[in-house]
């Protein structure tokens, strides 16, 4: 008799406790594909994007050529001919990945352009579920858009401070 009442007395406060705190979950790609500026800026990404990577296309596609006119004549070549030919096939094509990491790499010209035309639509968004947040008193609100991730938290609920204390660390 004594279990069955503190399992139901835990039971009871673990429905307390969740109660206590409000959450709420949101689909931000769902909002995103709502706002016409997002998806404005998404077209222009993809224009941007495929013409830029059909130039890089046309440039590999220069040094495919290159290289079988190269693999067809290279018996008649002589050594510095040979050398020469590989030399400049080996620059077109430093010269295509150099504009391929240009345009896609990491920080290229599309990272930069998205950040230029997206991420004001994001922080609108974000701002927004923040207000709606804060208004209905959510203390977190999560984000099921490409797996569930964390949106926004009430500040007051984190706890790091306090694990780096027990760990011996203090701010």
């Amino acid at each position: 008799m004594k279990k069955l009442f503190f399992s139901l007395l835990l039971l009871v406060a673990s429905f307390l406790n969740a109660d206590a705190q409000k959450y709420c979950i949101i689909d931000s790609k769902y909002i995103l594909e709502k706002v016409p500026d997002y998806t404005i800026a998404q077209t222009q990404l993809d224009a941007l994007s495929k013409n830029w990577q059909s130039e890089v296309d046309s440039k590999m596609k220069d040094v495919d050529r290159m290289y079988k006119s190269y693999q067809a004549e290279r018996a008649m070549l002589n050594e510095d001919m040979r050398k020469k030919r590989e030399d400049e096939i080996m620059a077109k094509e430093k010269s295509a990945k150099d504009l391929q990491k240009q345009y896609f790499g990491y920080e290229g010209d599309l990272f930069k352009k998205r950040q230029e035309l997206v991420k004001p639509v994001q922080d609108k968004v974000y701002n927004a579920v923040q207000k709606m947040a804060v208004a209905r008193g959510y203390d977190l609100v999560l984000d099921k858009a490409g797996g569930v991730t964390m949106f926004y938290a009430d500040p007051k609920l984190d706890r790091s401070d306090e694990v780096l204390k027990s760990l011996g660390i203090s701010k």
